[in-house]
């Protein structure tokens, strides 16, 4: 099956937009990007596309599929069945999907349950995102993400749980080397594991080829992960110049996540625990400085949202794009950090960009996203997306999607 989309402006996920050029998807991949006049004669099925922006689906570094955007998410993830947990993941993972997001990285479930979701969306079993998972995050004796996390102490125990995730089958290594806002009695400040520890756990992950990302918001934990060769430091709240000096030459990718502490500061009073919202308001303003600070300097960013957090909607990514434009990134580069670096820390070289020869994960929205970034950030503009050539929603007249009773 072939389509061909005609009057879009077309931005590819690394910087440029292209005019009076159309875009022909065939066999699931994007067969042909030229000059709208060299399409003349085609027969099959046309897109009109005038007053759209077509685009790369979006990816998104940091979710939580297991986890549901109440108040306390915890709270359902400890209690429910195993069974209640998998469905509610693979729904997460389609909702995600009809909002324009096209692949995810799940950096931390419950007990692998996610796992199943993941091989059911990547084999094309189920209609879904491409699907990253870290399976268990690890973390110290009492250190954020412990209720759920697998709990190591020293150099060793660290070795040992790493191993046991790339057994399970994880895809990456997720280490925290701070406290963080949504487990009590931690400091997000605080380091974590030592730099002996977070570098044997990093260097292990390496060696079976996983890369390594690390829940990191304070400063001393940051440098730790930084200097033991992490490749993304998950939130970078309180981000120093010296932590940018030292990220800038290894390339190290930040995943900002301003969608989780925002959600939680604007949900006070609606279920969010005390201790999150206390920790979540003093934070706000320094996360928003950390990241403004790291893009100046030209760090490498990478869209992640940490959905699955209060009241942070799995469906609702897309809003990154439109945090990320409100504290100073222009809309070209939060379409670039959603896209293209995206795929890039998640070492997707099939996707990220339009390109020919690229699977086809598309998203075509009314407007114009680089004169109003909301054209792309909010779903209500949204009026394709297409995974590996399969619309996931259509909101054409007379449009066919997978997902037809959800498509609104």
């Amino acid at each position: 099956m072939s389509m061909l989309f005609l009057g879009a402006q077309i931005i590819d996920g690394a910087g440029k937009a292209l005019k009076d050029h159309g875009l022909l998807v065939e066999g699931g991949k994007i067969a042909r990007i030229a000059p709208a006049g060299e399409f003349a004669g085609y027969a099959g099925q046309t897109v009109d596309a005038k007053g759209m922006t077509l685009l790369p689906g979006l990816i998104d570094c940091h979710v939580h599929l297991c986890m549901g955007a109440e108040g306390n998410p915890s709270i359902f993830v400890q209690t429910a069945r195993p069974d209640q947990i998998a469905i509610r993941a693979l729904e997460h993972a389609q909702i995600t999907l009809r909002g324009g997001v096209t692949a995810v990285r799940d950096c931390g479930g419950k007990d692998y349950l996610e796992f199943g979701v993941r091989d059911a969306c990547n084999a094309g079993k189920q209609l879904g995102p491409t699907i990253r998972a870290a399976g268990r995050m690890i973390c110290m004796t009492g250190g954020h993400g412990n209720r759920y996390g697998r709990i190591a102490d020293g150099v060793d125990d660290v070795v040992k749980a790493v191993r046991e995730q790339v057994h399970a089958g994880s895809d990456l290594i997720k280490i925290m080397a701070t406290g963080g806002v949504m487990t009590p009695g931690v400091n997000p400040e605080d380091a974590h594991y030592s730099p002996e520890e977070l570098a044997a756990g990093i260097a292990e992950g390496h060696r079976f080829h996983k890369t390594c990302a690390s829940h990191a918001q304070g400063e001393e934990g940051i440098l730790n992960a930084v200097r033991g060769g992490i490749d993304s430091i998950e939130h970078g709240i309180f981000l120093t110049q010296q932590c940018i000096d030292e990220m800038l030459p290894r390339g190290t990718y930040i995943v900002p996540t301003l969608a989780a502490v925002n959600n939680i500061v604007a949900n006070k009073d609606n279920g969010v625990p005390p201790y999150a919202y206390e920790k979540a308001a003093r934070v706000a303003e320094r996360h928003k400085q950390s990241i403004l600070m790291f893009y100046k300097a030209g760090g490498n960013l990478a869209m992640g949202t940490d959905a699955g957090t209060p009241y942070n909607k799995h469906g609702e990514n897309a809003k990154e794009l439109e945090y990320m434009t409100e504290i100073g990134i222009s809309a070209m580069d939060s379409i670039t950090i959603s896209t293209k670096n995206a795929a890039d820390l998640m070492r997707l070289s099939d996707r990220g960009t339009l390109a020919e020869g690229l699977a086809a994960d598309l998203l075509l929205v009314k407007g114009d996203p680089l004169s109003d970034i909301k054209a792309a950030s909010r779903a209500e503009n949204h009026v394709m997306v297409l995974k590996n050539g399969i619309a996931a929603l259509d909101r054409r007249p007379g449009g066919v999607s997978a997902f037809p009773m959800a498509a609104e």
